[in-house]
């Protein structure tokens, strides 16, 4: 049925199908990758419409791309890496341009990608889990930008350190260092919180 309709199986090496046909494997792409950019642009703004509006515009900067490059270079691109890069310039654009309001990370217990649901798990215990996950949200939202960033792209969107040294133009030492330092002042708050509550 989805063939009659014009969509194709996305095939496993899309950056070889983007390589030989563009706008023919376009969709792939955008299908694979739409929820993860925008729960991305979601967490980075807090607001679902500019969340959508960063994806898009993100998606329309990524086919105007691939229309000027190379097959050679398309071929090669590590295209997950290169999304989020693209993603995270749109949303530093806007910031710049209209001073959007960067808020704290979407709390970790409203976004499905994150809600684990044990149907044996008892309703006090999911509750406290679910309130642990947002203190932890406020805690990272409230992260300097640049250590912010870090912790998210490695620790919740799981990248690499190369890859992240690429996507944020920055030495491997210093996403390590942000990412490090991030981290030590995520723990040094949680330690906090846990002694002003004994």
């Amino acid at each position: 049925m989805a063939t009659e309709l014009g969509f194709h199986p996305c095939p496993d090496d899309l950056e070889a199908a983007l390589a030989t046909n563009v706008d023919r494997c376009f969709e792939c792409l955008v299908l694979t990758y739409q929820d993860r950019l925008y729960s991305f642009a979601l967490r980075l703004t807090h607001n679902a419409q500019d969340a959508e509006e960063i994806a898009q515009d993100a998606f329309v900067r990524a086919y105007r791309a691939l229309a000027g490059y190379e097959p050679e270079r398309i071929a090669t691109l590590a295209l997950r890496p290169w999304l989020y890069q693209i993603a995270l310039n749109v949303f530093r654009n806007r910031v710049r341009s209209r001073q959007l309001p960067v808020l704290p990370l979407d709390e970790l217990g409203h976004d499905p990608e994150f809600v684990l649901v044990d149907q044996h798990e008892r309703p006090d215990a999911a509750l406290e889990r679910v309130e642990r996950e947002h203190e932890l949200s406020a805690l990272v939202g409230s992260l300097p930008e640049r250590y912010r960033l870090a912790v998210v792209l490695r620790h919740v969107e799981g990248f690499g350190y190369g890859e992240l040294a690429e996507m944020l133009c920055q030495p491997v030492g210093t996403i390590k260092a942000n990412v490090h330092r991030g981290t030590k002042l995520l723990r040094a708050a949680l330690e906090q919180q846990m002694q002003e509550v004994d």
